[in-house]
């Protein structure tokens, strides 16, 4: 049988499949007829014939691209270290040694110096030296202030914390507990806007506004306050509706429904006259709401001789305390968790308003203690 003789151009395309096409040699050998020592040979001709550009860079080209690479990583761990340590340039150098101390098993030394603008002789100087006083004092100030935030459900800011810390008898200051908050990241929950949901189309009358957004009281029992609110579940909305005290502003009734009518407003009123039993002189304060304007919540404030006000048309000011404890409630428990039942949402109000709001929670109007305690105090 004659020897085949193959075309340069076959040998080359040949040899193209074999770089480019990502089989193996033997499977191209099989596909175009030739044998796979063949093929082998047309490969290790062309590796003899590749152009000289394909030889391997010289010195002066492998020191530069060893450079490029070099000056591509300080950048890299600058960047880096620049996004870690951008609250701590609002401090001192002792901020900037603590965060390279924190950072050196990440970054050289050397590079975190220059990126914070300090010294390495600073650093190992402030290394070596013993703590002071003051910084071993805010460890034990810090542990304090972590403990009440977690208690506080992270709502409280600089104003609540200094206030608990200091009747915990620890010496602390406004400005000491803030910069404890910030550099440790403990930002209290902002609050959100909050949607009213007051049905005042109705026929029943309305009653005269006798507070006149005159929210204070010298006594309990003197001025209530009343309003609803909803809670969103997987079930469906499950509405609320309380009734505070505006002397310690502590809520007195409560009730909970998963329909919004006349019996829910009703229910909080009828829990609150069982718990408070208030005498003469007490005032009533709501919004125009169905609720509070139907027959018979109106015949339950009469038959306890409460005198009935009522908010200004489209006033939302005049409601403003219920509707303020509503937006922290919201802030604090609601918008945080997701509910899938009304009654894991039920039961979570109720630990909030019993177990913490009234009992524990600080308040600013009341000088920064809870309602009970500031009962207690002025009883």
């Amino acid at each position: 049988m004659p020897k085949t003789r193959f075309t340069r151009e076959f040998q080359d395309e040949a040899v193209r499949l074999v770089l480019t096409s990502g089989r193996s040699q033997r499977a191209i050998a099989d596909d175009l007829g030739v044998n796979r020592s063949t093929l082998a040979r047309w490969m290790a001709e062309h590796q003899d014939t590749r152009p000289s550009s394909a030889t391997p860079p010289n010195e002066d080209v492998m020191d530069e691209l060893k450079r490029l690479r070099r000056e591509n990583e300080v950048l890299r761990q600058e960047r880096d270290i620049l996004k870690k340590a951008t609250a701590f340039f609002q401090g001192g150098k002792s901020m900037r040694f603590t965060f390279i101390d924190a950072a050196k098993a990440e970054f050289p030394i050397q590079r975190l110096c220059q990126v914070l603008e300090v010294s390495q002789s600073g650093y190992f100087a402030w290394r070596s030296r013993p703590a002071c006083q003051r910084q071993r004092d805010d460890l034990v100030l810090l542990a304090h202030v972590r403990s009440a935030f977690r208690e506080s459900k992270g709502t409280y800011g600089s104003p609540r914390m200094t206030r608990e810390l200091q009747d915990q008898g620890l010496p602390i200051g406004r400005r000491r507990t803030a910069r404890l908050m910030r550099e440790n990241g403990l930002k209290a929950r902002q609050k959100r806007r909050f949607k009213r949901t007051t049905d005042s189309h109705h026929a029943f009358p309305v009653a005269p506004n006798l507070i006149e957004q005159d929210f204070s009281a010298d006594r309990p029992n003197q001025k209530w306050n009343a309003d609803i609110s909803y809670v969103w579940t997987s079930e469906g909305w499950l509405y609320l509706a309380v009734v505070l005290d505006l002397f310690a502003r502590r809520v007195v009734g409560w009730a909970v429904s998963e329909r919004l009518h006349k019996e829910l407003a009703l229910e909080a009123l009828r829990k609150a006259l069982a718990i408070r039993r208030p005498g003469e002189g007490l005032i009533h304060h709501s919004d125009r709401g169905s609720q509070y304007c139907a027959a018979a919540y109106q015949t339950e404030l009469k038959k306890h001789g409460i005198q009935i006000s009522m908010s200004g048309k489209g006033n939302c000011y005049d409601n403003a305390v219920v509707e303020t404890f509503f937006k922290t409630l919201k802030s604090e428990l609601v918008w945080r968790t997701v509910f899938q039942t009304r009654a894991e949402a039920r039961e979570a109000i109720g630990r909030y308003i019993d177990g913490f709001y009234n009992s524990v929670r600080r308040h600013s109007t009341l000088h920064y203690v809870s309602p009970v305690q500031f009962e207690r105090l002025a009883g």
